[in-house]
């Protein structure tokens, strides 16, 4: 291979690499922030679930409160 051919193959790895690191500095801002989205899902849905439960209670008494079953 000529001095030439070998310049150019270097420059075009050197251009995929550059394209690779930016694609890859992307997708890692992208996760970070779906990352994010996730979190402030759960916080939300923790948050709805309280809520929820503040404003139907259960209809299922505590054990303090049952009656004892009959003995027959």
């Amino acid at each position: 291979m000529s001095q030439n051919d070998l310049e150019t193959r270097l420059e075009e790895l050197e251009t995929r690499l550059a394209f690779q690191d930016d694609l890859i500095n992307t997708l890692s801002e992208q996760v970070a922030k779906q990352e994010m989205d996730i979190r402030e899902l759960w916080e939300a849905k923790r948050l709805l679930h309280k809520q929820l439960k503040d404003v139907s209670p259960s209809n299922i008494k505590s054990e303090q409160e049952e009656t004892p079953p009959p003995h027959y």
